[in-house]
């Protein structure tokens, strides 16, 4: 069982490299989330935050009245135009943390002085492709989810606007597709991990997926390079 074996290597914590693979990818990134916790910690709250009023739209059907339209059209533009954004300079601090680079609480905001329309733009288009594929029998969305993981570094750490960065990731993933929907699978028993820690290890297991997921992003970048982006000539 390939799961399996992928979950024996994080418990054993095997040795430190850039290999990228699913157990790897969490391997490491207990390692760097271990080294970087309390940036990383600090950095998860002020998201978790800051994301906060787009809890609003969750309210029930049969709950909703009117006079809550304006609330909730403010959170859909606030998860669009802030939360969205802010949540793309939290990966890019991740990626941060990765490479042993210093980490600071403003990283987080980034995102508004470097690429901010594109991250915006990024956003949706990504959500829109992968909420498609859903549609289409599921294993399209799967497939598009897998390939585009790597767009929101591609855009915030590269500054690539949203097209290159669709088509960069998708290159990327080329023949790591099926370890990155490996480390979707393994976010269940992780998180699951963390609601039998009392409910509080559920933060630290999303900052291990997040470390896990910035790892496998840097060793691919690490092994293969970032594909060169090739225009037509005018």
């Amino acid at each position: 069982n390939q799961i399996l074996k992928i979950m024996v290597t994080i418990v054993n914590n095997e040795q430190y490299d850039f290999h990228p693979d699913a157990g790897n990818s969490y391997s490491v990134g207990w390692k760097v989330l271990k080294t970087s916790f309390v940036e990383l910690l600090v950095v998860s709250i002020v998201f978790m935050v800051l994301s906060g009023p787009i809890g609003t739209v969750q309210w029930k059907v049969d709950s909703f009245g009117w006079f809550l339209a304006p609330l909730v059209l403010f959170a859909i533009t606030y998860g669009i135009f802030v939360a969205g954004p802010i949540q793309y300079g939290t990966k890019w601090v991740f990626l941060k943390a990765v490479r042993g680079e210093r980490i600071e609480v403003r990283d987080v905001f980034v995102v508004f002085q470097r690429n901010y329309w594109n991250a915006v733009i990024a956003n949706i288009v990504v959500g829109i492709i992968v909420g498609m594929g859903f549609v289409m029998l599921i294993v399209p969305g799967i497939i598009f989810a897998c390939r585009l993981a790597f767009v929101p570094y591609l855009v915030v750490d590269r500054e690539m606007d949203v097209m290159d960065a669709l088509r960069v990731s998708w290159d990327m993933t080329k023949g790591y597709g099926g370890q990155i929907f490996l480390m979707g699978l393994l976010t269940v028993p992780v998180v699951i991990l963390g609601l039998i820690c009392l409910g509080v290890g559920v933060v630290v297991s999303v900052m291990w997926i997040s470390t896990a997921f910035a790892v496998i992003y840097h060793a691919v970048a690490k092994k293969d390079g970032i594909p060169e982006l090739q225009y037509p000539p005018r």
